[in-house]
């Protein structure tokens, strides 16, 4: 399998998409919600975003048993969002329903999962996290998903990690590599919040798999984390306000994109 995200500098651009079947912000209409999905991933395109992400993020409260329909929806999602931009596209499916996006993209063609809880085990907001590396991984090989990347996040954002406090994030980006990962991501604490340069630079270090920023990316420091990492992904940045739940600035992604290109 080859991982395309090593050394790429690949720019990752979110869509969050709009809330789904069955949850509480839902508005009644999944042609809107994949027009809008379509409409955003075209914006990126047309700004040079190199990869594309989709995750349910509107869906509050995160339910850690996801149901058929938000697979279901996920899937139709990524078809229409690949297949309309063209672009190299992966996903995420929250809460930390790993098993799931891994269906939903192997069902839609895509390229990567992003994976919560992937070594070690934390404490949510919406509850206890396992480790599932071992169950995701033999899951992927059942379906015939090999080629699919899953990329895991190491002290998950918006978690406490009482329970792992003795076990710094070097020795868990090591785990992860141990395990099998194909790409880890270091966040900060919550989302658009920054993640330490200090650990990204240990975790860098300590692995030969893709390393990736997974929040807090802005125009201002770009710079640092695009020298020191593998690949970025950028949400709350790319949208109007930097806020994550509102849609696409197309002026802020083609100001950011600029900026890269130069860089690279």
């Amino acid at each position: 399998m080859t991982n395309f995200l090593k050394d790429s500098h690949a720019i990752i651009g979110m869509i969050h998409v709009d809330a789904l079947p069955g949850t509480p912000k839902y508005q009644g209409s999944m042609a809107d919600i994949i027009a809008k999905a379509q409409a955003e991933a075209e914006l990126y395109r047309r700004a040079g975003i190199d990869v594309l992400m989709i995750e349910n993020m509107h869906d509050v409260p995160y339910s850690r048993q996801v149901g058929p329909e938000i697979v279901a929806a996920m899937t139709v999602l990524g078809y229409e969002v690949k297949n309309s931009s063209g672009l190299r596209c992966g996903l995420q499916i929250l809460a930390a329903a790993n098993r799931e996006a891994l269906g939903a993209a192997q069902a839609a063609g895509l390229d990567f999962v992003r994976a919560e809880g992937f070594v070690f085990a934390h404490i949510a907001d919406e509850g206890f996290i396992d480790g599932c590396a071992a169950d995701v991984l033999r899951y992927r090989r059942q379906i015939g998903a090999d080629d699919i990347l899953v990329l895991t996040d190491i002290k998950k954002k918006h978690s406490a990690h009482a329970l792992t406090a003795d076990v710094d994030i070097v020795e868990t980006a090591r785990a992860a590599e141990f395990f099998l990962s194909d790409g880890v991501i270091v966040t900060g604490i919550s989302t658009g919040v920054a993640a330490s340069p200090e650990e990204l630079a240990q975790v860098k270090a300590a692995v030969d798999i893709p390393v990736l920023v997974g929040s807090g990316v802005t125009l201002d420091n770009v710079e640092q984390y695009l020298a020191a990492a593998d690949a970025l992904i950028i949400g709350s940045y790319f949208k109007q306000g930097g806020h994550w739940s509102q849609g696409v600035d197309v002026e802020r992604v083609e100001a950011f994109m600029a900026k890269v290109n130069r860089l690279r």
